[in-house]
């Protein structure tokens, strides 16, 4: 496998779309598939949608620019020529360019830092929306009907996708994989749901995951048996919230086991919070093999419950409940919890990242006919995920990242990129850390690439 390296990782999107066969004839062939789809991830790399704007202008006045040379456009489409070639594309076009970076982590060892100690890899499912209009639809939006009680219902149409991402209790980075899109299936009748998304992402790509020892983390929704089987037929451990109203026949169970004073154990385990700087009182109360449901056929699994306090103030900080195909012990029970803790990350190291830190994944990029719209969201997805392998692996992005702040680094790359060419990615590193070691104070590169006013 070649080093990681961001023209590297960009060749693994030119391989994946090369796989695929144009079919297009006619004379509209002066733009390539491969042309518009790196002409928007270049966009949502650089996380500027003006970027190939200027590059238009550069090849103008330059006779050469940096979609070129950091990208390998040939030719620049429009925005609207983008829309047009990607619209046909399947979104598992590129579900290889994810195995690639999660099979290079794993080679260089850089995944095993995401491993619990125990050794098993968590990762977090949940659905996210990213598109919400009562006017703009394609064949591929979900319809939720509203005011239903008055003579007019209104229609919402929306898209929301499943976004399974690699977590850790150790740190709050996230490795995102392969999305699935919650999508009308052929041949069904009931609109689609998280559910059936996670049970289509299980099929596609368990199997493959339960190779690196992987636990699934997920909340309440996720916690059924029909879903619990497909985790095991995978071959994959899970860790799922239980709420009691939910599974009111499991909690059954678990009071008469209390109140026969049996098959339930509890333990407390005093430790030191850094984040909130105090010690808590952890109370955990766990029971193996209870039956999930009311049913002959019903699986058991092991049930826990936390609540965690403010040794001080006996304020209470935490309390959830899991149910989970781990053996559960007085040695286990803290380490499960810190797993099912760690799918917050989900939300808050990957969603979160992608709606608010540049990479927009709300804006209506171009809705389209069929998948325009779950192609850009994938794209964004991947631009996320070279820019998490390269803070892990490429020591010049690292650099540069130590030094300037989120978004001040994609600011500078933003003006560079729109008036200077660069041979290569290298080149464009390169100059960025010379002008750094020649002590270029960061509020004065500020100023100098804001717009002059007027």
């Amino acid at each position: 496998m070649e080093p990681f390296t961001t023209a590297g990782l960009i060749k693994q999107i030119r391989l994946a779309v090369e796989s695929h066969p144009d079919n297009r004839s006619g004379n509209n062939l002066t733009y390539t598939l491969l042309d518009a789809v790196l002409g928007a991830f270049s966009a949502f790399f650089i996380q500027s949608p003006s970027f190939l704007a200027y590059q238009r202008t550069m090849q103008e006045t330059q006779g050469r620019n940096n979609a070129q040379s950091l990208f390998s456009l040939v030719n620049i489409p429009s925005d609207n020529q983008i829309r047009n070639l990607l619209d046909d594309l399947p979104p598992k076009l590129f579900h290889p360019v994810f195995r690639y970076c999660v099979e290079g982590i794993n080679e260089t060892g850089i995944l095993d830092s995401f491993r619990t100690e125990s050794g098993d890899l968590i990762i977090a499912i949940d659905g996210t929306g990213y598109f919400s209009s009562e006017k703009i639809h394609c064949d591929n939006c979900t319809i939720k009907i509203y005011d239903k009680e008055s003579d007019k219902p209104k229609k919402r149409y929306e898209h929301t996708v499943l976004t399974p991402v690699i977590v850790s209790p150790q740190t709050t980075d996230v490795i995102p994989l392969e999305p699935e899109h919650i999508i009308p299936q052929d041949g069904e009748d009931k609109q689609d749901c998280e559910n059936k998304a996670a049970k289509r992402w299980l099929k596609k790509h368990g199997e493959y995951y339960s190779q690196y020892n992987a636990t699934v983390v997920g909340d309440d929704l996720y916690a059924h048996q029909p879903l619990c089987k497909d985790l095991q037929s995978a071959g994959l451990h899970f860790i799922l919230v239980c709420k009691p109203e939910s599974h009111q026949s499991l909690y059954t169970w678990v009071n008469e086991l209390e109140e026969e004073g049996k098959n339930k154990q509890t333990v407390t385990i005093r430790s030191w919070d850094e984040k909130l700087k105090t010690h808590t009182i952890a109370t955990y109360h766990f029971a193996n093999n209870v039956p999930l449901r009311d049913t002959d056929d019903s699986i058991a699994v092991n049930w826990l419950e936390v609540t965690i306090k403010d040794e001080k103030t006996d304020k209470q900080i935490y309390h959830n409940s899991f149910i989970t195909d781990h053996i559960l012990t007085e040695e286990t029970v803290q380490e499960i919890v810190a797993a099912g803790r760690a799918r917050w990350h989900i939300e808050n190291g990957n969603n979160n990242t992608l709606k608010t830190k540049g990479y927009h994944f709300e804006h209506n990029y171009g809705h389209g006919k069929t998948n325009l719209s779950l192609i850009l969201t994938t794209l964004i997805i991947i631009a996320f995920l070279f820019h998490t392998m390269l803070s892990h692996t490429s020591e010049a992005y690292q650099n540069l990242r130590e030094k300037l702040p989120r978004q001040t680094f994609f600011a500078h790359i933003q003006a560079l990129t729109s008036y200077l060419y660069f041979d290569n990615w290298d080149h464009l590193f390169a100059f960025m850390e010379q002008g750094l070691k020649k002590r270029f104070a960061i509020k004065d590169l500020e100023s100098m690439l804001k717009p002059t006013p007027g």
